[in-house]
Protein backbone atom coordinates (compact mmCIF):
# COMPACT_ATOMS: atom_id res chain seq x y z
CA UNK A 1 0.00 0.00 0.00
CA UNK A 2 1.40 3.55 -1.27
CA UNK A 3 2.25 6.16 1.79
CA UNK A 4 -0.55 8.61 1.31
CA UNK A 5 -0.56 11.45 3.21
CA UNK A 6 -2.48 15.02 2.83
CA UNK A 7 -2.33 18.73 3.54
CA UNK A 8 -3.98 21.35 3.10
CA UNK A 9 -2.52 25.28 3.32
CA UNK A 10 -3.81 28.19 1.39
CA UNK A 11 -2.15 30.79 -0.66
CA UNK A 12 -0.97 32.35 2.86
CA UNK A 13 -2.16 36.36 3.79
CA UNK A 14 -1.50 38.29 0.92
CA UNK A 15 -2.19 42.10 2.14
CA UNK A 16 1.28 42.62 1.32
CA UNK A 17 0.26 42.99 -2.45
CA UNK A 18 -0.41 46.38 -3.08
CA UNK A 19 -1.96 45.28 -6.16
CA UNK A 20 -2.92 42.32 -8.49
CA UNK A 21 0.19 43.17 -10.95
CA UNK A 22 2.75 41.27 -11.75
CA UNK A 23 1.09 38.09 -9.94
CA UNK A 24 0.60 36.14 -13.46
CA UNK A 25 4.18 36.89 -14.13
CA UNK A 26 5.93 35.74 -11.22
CA UNK A 27 8.84 33.87 -12.40
CA UNK A 28 10.19 30.47 -11.11
CA UNK A 29 13.50 30.43 -8.89
CA UNK A 30 14.97 27.25 -6.22
CA UNK A 31 14.46 28.10 -2.67
CA UNK A 32 17.98 27.30 -0.71
CA UNK A 33 16.10 25.95 2.60
CA UNK A 34 19.56 25.13 4.45
CA UNK A 35 19.94 29.19 4.41
CA UNK A 36 16.08 29.38 6.30
CA UNK A 37 15.84 29.02 10.00
CA UNK A 38 12.84 26.91 11.29
CA UNK A 39 12.18 29.24 14.02
CA UNK A 40 12.63 32.46 12.24
CA UNK A 41 11.55 31.72 8.66
CA UNK A 42 9.30 29.56 8.61
CA UNK A 43 8.00 28.90 12.56
CA UNK A 44 4.34 27.15 10.58
CA UNK A 45 6.24 24.81 8.63
CA UNK A 46 6.30 26.97 5.49
CA UNK A 47 7.50 30.26 4.18
CA UNK A 48 5.20 32.79 4.46
CA UNK A 49 3.74 34.70 1.47
CA UNK A 50 5.58 37.87 1.07
CA UNK A 51 8.83 36.94 2.62
CA UNK A 52 11.60 39.08 0.88
CA UNK A 53 14.82 37.30 -0.60
CA UNK A 54 17.64 37.54 -2.35
CA UNK A 55 19.48 35.41 -5.28
CA UNK A 56 23.05 34.35 -4.38
CA UNK A 57 25.15 31.38 -6.35
CA UNK A 58 21.24 30.72 -8.56
CA UNK A 59 19.27 30.22 -5.11
CA UNK A 60 17.19 32.62 -2.82
CA UNK A 61 18.14 33.08 0.48
CA UNK A 62 17.05 35.30 3.15
CA UNK A 63 17.47 39.05 2.09
CA UNK A 64 19.23 41.40 4.34
CA UNK A 65 18.21 44.65 5.15
CA UNK A 66 21.03 46.10 6.52
CA UNK A 67 21.36 49.21 3.72
CA UNK A 68 24.59 49.04 3.80
CA UNK A 69 24.69 46.09 2.65
CA UNK A 70 24.19 45.71 -1.48
CA UNK A 71 25.89 42.61 -2.27
CA UNK A 72 24.61 38.98 -2.13
CA UNK A 73 21.93 38.63 0.07
CA UNK A 74 21.63 42.06 0.44
CA UNK A 75 20.11 42.55 -2.99
CA UNK A 76 16.28 41.96 -2.98
CA UNK A 77 15.14 39.81 -5.99
CA UNK A 78 11.86 39.37 -5.10
CA UNK A 79 9.23 38.13 -2.54
CA UNK A 80 7.85 34.64 -2.18
CA UNK A 81 4.36 35.04 -3.66
CA UNK A 82 2.34 32.11 -1.78
CA UNK A 83 3.04 30.27 1.23
CA UNK A 84 5.59 27.52 0.26
CA UNK A 85 5.41 24.28 2.92
CA UNK A 86 9.02 23.24 3.44
CA UNK A 87 9.16 19.48 3.84
CA UNK A 88 12.53 17.63 4.68
CA UNK A 89 15.91 19.58 4.11
CA UNK A 90 16.03 19.65 0.25
CA UNK A 91 15.34 22.44 -1.92
CA UNK A 92 12.72 23.35 -3.96
CA UNK A 93 10.90 25.69 -6.57
CA UNK A 94 8.90 28.50 -5.82
CA UNK A 95 7.24 31.37 -7.62
CA UNK A 96 8.84 34.94 -6.87
CA UNK A 97 7.31 38.44 -7.72
CA UNK A 98 10.12 40.80 -8.63
CA UNK A 99 7.48 43.62 -9.86
CA UNK A 100 4.63 45.16 -8.79
CA UNK A 101 3.37 46.97 -5.38
CA UNK A 102 4.04 46.44 -1.79
CA UNK A 103 2.56 47.28 0.76
CA UNK A 104 5.79 47.59 3.20
CA UNK A 105 3.70 47.41 6.99
CA UNK A 106 2.11 44.13 5.84
CA UNK A 107 5.38 42.05 4.74
CA UNK A 108 5.88 39.53 7.28
CA UNK A 109 9.54 40.24 8.24
CA UNK A 110 9.58 42.16 11.07
CA UNK A 111 12.69 44.29 10.15
CA UNK A 112 11.81 44.82 6.35
CA UNK A 113 11.94 48.45 5.21
CA UNK A 114 11.80 49.78 1.28
CA UNK A 115 14.98 49.55 0.26
CA UNK A 116 16.73 53.06 -0.39
CA UNK A 117 20.32 52.53 -2.08
CA UNK A 118 19.57 51.81 -5.51
CA UNK A 119 21.84 48.81 -5.53
CA UNK A 120 19.32 46.92 -3.01
CA UNK A 121 16.78 47.10 -5.29
CA UNK A 122 18.52 46.81 -8.87
CA UNK A 123 16.86 43.55 -9.87
CA UNK A 124 13.50 44.43 -9.00
CA UNK A 125 11.00 46.54 -10.01
CA UNK A 126 8.60 47.86 -6.64
CA UNK A 127 6.53 51.07 -6.17
CA UNK A 128 6.35 50.60 -1.85
CA UNK A 129 2.94 51.62 -0.50
CA UNK A 130 2.27 52.50 3.37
Amino acid sequence: MPRLSSQTYGSGDQSWLGSAHGIGNARTETIDISTFTAGTHYPNGYIPSGTPVALVGGVLVPYTVAEGTTTGAGVLAGFVLFDQPVVGTGDFAAPILDHGRVVVSKVPYASFAAPVAAAKSANTQFVYVA
